[in-house]
């Protein structure tokens, strides 16, 4: 069968541009073919083009368009799922019009579909307490629950992404003093992150347990399925909210209602601001680029912002001493409880 202009442009541009070129990360690569999938399910689905049929003449502003809405209606997706999507599209046809000028108009149309503005959403995380209540519910009699304490805990530990958690190997650790991981973050950037005691004492029994410390299994995944295989992002969220809905019947105020792996690290680093540990040092062990981004955390901590501003305070209101006082007002106080009448 012959190769269609659109899939041979397709394959060089993953192979030869991202790759070759850019250098891209395998978590990019990953999520740019998923991007890619969804799109000819929609046009096989929506637009009756087959995959096998489909070439460079099917595109235009208008079917980037429907496809962007289909995320949103069909497949539930939010506003950050949509613009990641058409982040992808958009580096595809970017590389398109240096590919195939004589169509250079139609992939500048498509370029300038606008990414649709997020709603900044409140850091979604657990106490100190929530964490221990979760982490309680995980049994320790068999040697999968044994594994998803492990798991839990070190990404909890760590506040690694999950994705940064599914790609660990017994190579990743270091297990001599001190005793820290390995994580491989976004654009293949590398940090080292300190193990406490506890968490390093865990995992030497998980990995004894399963022959991870074995020199010969160094490579293997450090959290496998029943197959052996890499553990997925919806394995881990599916594991860790077996264990949420239980800590939920036991104490709903203490667990959310929908909690995920992000939910973790997000509470990793409240509890690190909560204890007094500095912007900067918590920016290096999740990893991000900008303090910037760090900042959503001090943002959110109402709790150590009241605690500041009390710290902080100075009176300067005037001392007018009882008289003329609400609470000596006899006719306001009865106006107050009749407000609740």
């Amino acid at each position: 069968m012959e190769t269609t202009d659109f899939a041979k442009y397709l394959s060089r541009f993953f192979s030869d541009y991202l790759v070759g070129e850019r250098g891209a990360s395998t978590n990019t690569i990953r999520s740019y073919s998923n991007t890619f999938t969804h799109l000819l399910t929609f046009l096989d689905e929506n637009e009756h083009i087959k995959a096998d049929a489909l070439l460079l003449d099917h595109f235009d502003r208008n079917v980037i368009l429907r496809f962007l809405d289909w995320l949103q209606t069909s497949r539930q997706c939010g506003n950050a799922t949509r613009n990641q999507r058409l982040a992808a599209l958009h580096s595809f046809f970017r590389y398109m019009q240096y590919e195939d000028v004589k169509r250079i108009g139609r992939w500048q149309e498509i370029l300038s579909i606008k990414v649709k503005r997020q709603e900044k959403r409140s850091v979604n995380y657990l106490t100190v307490d929530a964490v221990k209540l979760l982490l309680e519910q995980i049994p320790t009699g068999n040697r999968i629950g044994r594994r998803n304490l492990a798991l839990i805990a070190l990404m909890y530990d760590s506040g690694a992404r999950v994705q940064e958690i599914i790609d660990l190997s017994p190579s990743s650790l270091r297990m001599d003093k001190p005793c820290c991981i390995t994580l491989h973050g976004k654009g293949n950037k590398k940090r080292i992150v300190p193990l406490q005691n506890e968490q390093v004492a865990l995992l030497l029994d998980y990995m004894k347990e399963n022959s991870l410390d074995n020199p010969a299994n160094n490579q293997r995944p450090l959290f496998a399925n029943n197959h052996g295989g890499r553990l997925t992002n919806a394995g881990i969220t599916y594991i860790l909210n077996i264990y949420a809905d239980i800590a939920r019947k036991l104490k709903p105020d203490l667990i959310p209602d929908k909690i995920s792996p992000h939910t973790l690290r997000h509470s990793y680093a409240m509890h690190l601001l909560q204890a007094g540990v500095n912007l900067v040092y918590i920016r290096d062990i999740l990893g991000h680029v900008s303090i910037q981004t760090t900042e959503i955390y001090a943002r959110a901590d109402s709790k150590q912002k009241r605690e500041a501003l009390e710290a902080a305070y100075i009176n300067v209101i005037p001392n007018l001493g009882t008289e003329g006082s609400w609470e000596k007002d006899s006719q306001l106080k009865i106006w107050l409880k009749n407000l609740t009448k």
